[in-house]
């Protein structure tokens, strides 16, 4: 292995960086252009999704998905996902397969490309350090969450370098129980190999993206949101664990008849 990661040193300096930071400049481009030209739906898919698949099939990456029969594309969700790599972006953005919005921190807005598409396409940029604000921006983000599109969040608010899923905090669930939605748990695994978090240690590998079935918000209130939050922990960890057991997620992957191969 560390042959190999070797060899890939020269590719991933002198081809796969600097494609990132042109594709990612580029298609910004072309999602804040549509976003104006067409609509914020069309110019997520073209600027977000394929960008995040090519950039993918770039490094490479194989990719797999696990449950998009629990998705019902006409409805919204508040989708809910495990956090341990900013390759955790490419995976959802490329793989999930349905229009979203980001909450993202509104550091992100001034990198080029990244920061202009995703504001024209309707992303949600909030200041963490300004709780004030962050409410009046999520309070004013629900109107964006209708007629299929749904919104993402990473519970545990930062990412995991050792894999173990963090406690959740109470944003996304709030707004599920707000907005009525149903809350859509994600695991994502293998991310934390390609892409260590805190490095640029990118290599290769596979990940398996699990869409659970989602968990309806009618039994629950704010008063019982904490009986919620564990559910969906459970769920996700669960996910984890299952995979974990068979020791590589491709050895899963044989095994599960709603495994989707993904690629261009």
């Amino acid at each position: 292995m560390k042959i190999l990661y070797f060899f890939y040193q020269p590719y991933k300096w002198l081809v796969y960086f600097p494609f990132f930071c042109l594709s990612t400049i580029i298609f910004g481009s072309i999602a804040a252009t549509l976003a104006f030209l067409i609509n914020a739906r069309v110019a997520s898919y073209i600027g977000g999704a394929i960008w995040a698949r090519i950039n993918v099939w770039m490094t490479p990456v194989f990719v797999k998905v696990s449950g998009r029969k629990n998705i019902e594309i006409q409805q919204s969700y508040v989708v809910i996902a495990n956090h341990q790599s900013a390759f955790d972006i490419f995976i959802l953005y490329g793989f999930l397969g349905i229009d979203f919005k980001w909450i993202m921190k509104h550091e992100l807005r001034k990198v080029p490309g990244i920061g202009i598409g995703c504001e024209k396409v309707g992303h949600i940029f909030i200041d963490r350090a300004d709780h004030e604000s962050a409410i009046k921006t999520l309070c004013a983000a629900k109107k964006k969450i209708v007629n299929g599109t749904s919104v993402i969040f990473f519970p545990e608010g930062t990412r995991s370098s050792d894999g173990i899923i963090r406690d959740f905090k109470k944003g996304a669930f709030k707004m599920a129980l707000d907005l009525n939605l149903p809350i859509l748990p994600v695991t994502i695994i293998g991310t934390r190999k390609i892409l260590p978090n805190k490095t640029i240690d990118l290599f290769p590998g596979k990940v398996l993206l699990k869409i659970h079935e989602p968990i309806s918000v009618k039994d629950y209130s704010d008063e019982n949101m904490d009986e919620l939050i564990q559910k969906a922990r459970e769920i996700m960890v669960k996910g984890i664990d299952k995979t974990l057991h068979h020791k590589e997620p491709s050895h899963a992957w044989g095994k599960d008849k709603d495994v989707e191969n993904i690629s261009l």
